[in-house]
């Protein structure tokens, strides 16, 4: 972000806690950082604040910055921080305080009567904040993220150094909020999700075709990449855990049972089973790469307050796979699974694409020397496949270095999808080995990869980044023949039989309603491509074809129409039907 939009919003924060304070003088305030595109602040109040509150307290920041109150640096001992925040009831500040360790030296800002415990920097004043600002949504969170703590009450805000950006920034925010893909996902029919089953997916028909054409895109691609497939255990013991090292570091997230007194875990991934089928028989370095994927069905304790709709859940399914190589095959094994996962990504409309490289983090598995070695050859591997990237310092896995590959959807929204993680720990935990030239075992590396991430994520992004326009290829539902009356019902199945036929995905709209009504309905369900059929078009063998987005209608042959679609049908096709 850029240094002074960040301290700009900064200041915002302060700004607003303020405001809230004159307001609501019996608030206590807690902690008010700034974020991607905007900031917060925390607060705790008896009364939870209401929307029109939100207006009352952006008006009031208003008049803050009218007075262009200088901001004034402060450095306060210890034993004084304390005794004022104490003695203004400023609870959430002391334990603050007094986590700090001693030997930093305490900074607060002064602005009017207002008076924050802060790192800084900040402005000279409150008026150079500007007028291009906006409160915007409430929201609850725990006292320093701990359910255990008090809940505390969250106001969003956003600022922007013009009101030409604040403009552009709250359009982009409405316009997510209509490709938000909870909303589409219940007005296309696709999905919905209960409090009976948190964190795990309800797929309605359509959403199930959604998800089973892009396992089949994803299936193909591996096919052509080399890779076999497998499917392994959902429900496996504690001991596999343990030797792999996911107990240790992964206990927490990970969701547990027992049968007859035997601890078992549903996987959260499907790493450690990998090496289990790898270890079944003797393996010679003739066979490596050896490139195993799974569709694997994972769960993972999520808290119920982190649960948002497909993009995090606890139940969801992994385009999961491992490639065994010798130490040798890693660059090679690199640059051909990056420019899969490119390959993938653009055909899935994603052109832009960014990758971060996570090193080793503080709790992991492994020697440093390992971990020095696993990074290297990742970063070899990033570099033979051209890739430039940002360090992503200590986010690691607990087993070794990752590249992270992130996205950027219509909205300039970023996602973080595919990984790649160069692992030398987990073959020597579980005893993987092969026989090698010399005739001795050598252990392989073990690349973890994956392109989508989780189906289940995936699919939201699609349905945001496409607001609900899915290619044709990609849409459940592809096509709807409507005739014009049931006069021509019998010309309209046999226009649907010959589209079946040629494997797309239609159906035929009989109802007894006016053509014009359930064009808009249809168009609203985002179906790519309706065929009006009446007397002309059934005398002509035609269809009259009308593209989603567009108010022409054009003509072609029932032959044509079927040769065209089944070209269009397919990802790589630049032909449409019907475009104007």
């Amino acid at each position: 972000m850029d240094q002074s939009l960040d301290t700009l919003r900064h200041d915002a924060a302060h700004i607003m806690a303020e405001a809230v304070k004159e307001l609501y003088p019996e608030t206590k305030v807690a902690i008010g950082p700034t974020i991607e595109d905007g900031f917060y602040y925390d607060f705790f109040r008896e009364i939870p604040f209401s929307v029109e509150d939100l207006a009352r307290i952006e008006a009031r920041m208003g008049e803050i910055v009218s007075r262009d109150e200088a901001i004034v640096r402060e450095e306060w001992s210890r034993e004084k921080a304390l005794a004022f925040f104490e003695q203004t009831g400023e609870s959430f500040k002391v334990e603050l305080v007094e986590a700090i360790p001693e030997h930093e030296t305490l900074t607060l800002y002064r602005q009017g009567n207002f008076i924050d415990l802060c790192r800084g920097p900040h402005g000279a004043s409150t008026g150079q904040l500007g007028k291009a600002f906006k409160l915007t949504k409430l929201a609850g969170a725990y006292w320093r993220g701990d359910s255990r703590n008090p809940m505390l009450q969250r106001i969003y805000g956003t600022a922007w150094a013009c009101q030409a950006d604040l403009d552009a920034y709250l359009f982009r925010l409405e316009e997510a909020e209509k490709r938000d893909h909870r909303r589409l996902g219940r007005e296309l029919g696709l999905f919905h999700l209960h409090e009976e089953a948190q964190g795990s997916v309800f797929w309605h028909p359509k959403g199930w075709t959604l998800y089973r054409t892009l396992q089949a895109y994803i299936r193909h691609k591996l096919e052509a990449g080399g890779y076999v497939e497998v499917n392994t255990p959902q429900l496996v013991s504690r001991t596999l855990w343990e030797k792999s090292g996911h107990w240790e570091k992964f206990r927490a997230s990970m969701v547990t049972c027992q049968l007859e007194n035997t601890p078992l875990a549903l996987k959260p991934m499907s790493c450690p089973c990998h090496v289990s089928l790898f270890n079944q028989g003797l393996k010679s370095y003739r066979d490596l790469p050896l490139r195993m994927a799974e569709f694997g069905s994972c769960m993972r304790y999520e808290p119920s307050g982190s649960l948002l709709g497909l993009m995090r859940v606890r139940a969801f399914v992994q385009d999961d796979a491992h490639i065994f190589c010798t130490p040798e095959q890693i660059l090679s094994e690199t640059q051909l699974f990056c420019q899969l996962l490119l390959d993938v990504y653009r055909e899935l409309g994603f052109e832009e694409i960014t990758v971060l490289f996570s090193d080793r983090p503080a709790v992991r598995a492994g020697s440093d020397a390992v971990w020095d070695e696993a990074e290297a050859a990742l970063r070899a591997g990033a570099s033979a496949a051209g890739l430039s990237y940002t360090l992503n310092p200590g986010e690691g896995a607990f087993y070794g270095p990752k590249l992270e590959f992130v996205l950027k959807d219509a909205l300039g929204r970023k996602w973080q999808c595919g990984t790649l993680q160069a692992d030398f720990v987990l073959p020597e935990r579980l005893g993987a080995s092969y026989i090698g030239p010399d005739g001795s075992k050598h252990q392989p590396v073990m690349l973890h990869r994956a392109i989508l991430g989780s189906f289940e994520r995936f699919i939201g992004v699609l349905l945001e980044h496409y607001a609900g326009r899915l290619p044709f290829w990609m849409a459940p539902l592809q096509v709807v023949v409507l005739p014009l009356t049931n006069t021509w019902d019998s010309y309209g199945e046999e226009v649907l039989t010959a589209l079946k036929k040629a494997g797309l995905r239609a159906e035929m709209d009989g109802r007894n309603e006016k053509v014009g009504y359930k064009i808009r309905e249809l168009s609203g369900q985002k179906i790519p491509l309706l065929c009006v059929v009446g007397e002309k078009e059934a005398q002509a063998r035609s269809v009259s074809i009308r593209r989603l987005g567009s108010t022409n209608q054009h003509v072609l042959s029932l032959q044509a129409l079927v040769a065209a679609l089944e070209q269009e049908n397919h990802p790589l096709s630049q032909a449409t039907v019907g475009v104007d």
